[in-house]
């Protein structure tokens, strides 16, 4: 093999650099027509939809760390019902499902479970935080549990 000049090792250089430019930014350089969609006739980005709210989600479990019978559908059921509904009028999600955790024992417990899903305006999230605390606090002191996960999430949504 012959011997390169640094010309031509340069121009080799600057090629390469061009060939990957162009592989990277090609697709993200479509062009978009008046109808909102792309030159290859695929949806362009669809606009951030509807309000700011807040996702927050609690974890029930079903176990009594005490013992004692699991808490049945029913009875989580007639808590939504007393604890949650007049908190949350507006409406709320159920999801059973299957959980585990770690307990303060440092026992692996595996349970049955309830996820709760509310969503509310994020300009109430202050407001609303007392109520959560009050449903998470009235759960635990119903049924002995140890905790009630909490997670909160911004969101958008669009009814």
């Amino acid at each position: 093999m012959k011997p390169r000049s640094v010309r031509q090792r340069t121009l080799l250089a600057v090629a390469g650099a061009a060939v990957a430019v162009l592989a990277v930014g090609a697709p993200a350089a479509q062009a978009t027509l008046e109808d909102g969609r792309s030159a290859s006739g695929t949806p362009a980005a669809v606009a951030a939809r509807g309000d700011a709210y807040i996702e927050t989600r609690l974890l029930f479990g079903t176990q009594r760390p005490e013992g004692g019978p699991d808490v049945t559908d029913a009875q989580f059921m007639a808590f939504i019902d007393r604890s949650v509904t007049p908190e949350f009028p507006e409406g709320l999600t159920v999801q059973e499902g299957r959980g585990q955790w770690r307990d303060s024992n440092g026992v692996i417990e595996r349970e049955r479970s309830y996820e709760l899903i509310l969503l509310y305006p994020a300009a109430e999230a202050r407001a609303r935080d007392a109520r959560i605390e009050r449903i998470r606090d009235a759960y635990m002191q119903a049924y002995g549990q140890e905790s009630v996960a909490r997670l909160d999430e911004p969101t958008r949504v669009d009814f």
